[in-house]
């Protein structure tokens, strides 16, 4: 289960299908340092998402499988 605790690499190592909703919020630099070191809540900080719906999306596509 993925949470805001969750890194976003760790994430789109094990999910990389996930990546369209990273980029559909503006998060384009997921293969930038910083993604590979940054939880999902402090990623929303930086760039004004929710982190909550965010974690609701990434959770429903992995569920989706």
């Amino acid at each position: 289960m993925i949470t805001k605790d969750s890194i976003i690499g760790d994430v789109l190592d094990q999910y990389p299908d996930v990546a369209d909703i990273f980029f559909a919020i503006g998060m384009h630099c997921l293969g930038c340092p910083s993604a590979r070191g940054e939880s999902i809540e402090m990623a929303c900080m930086v760039h004004g998402a929710d982190a909550d719906a965010l974690v609701k999306q990434l959770n429903d596509r992995i569920a989706a499988k």
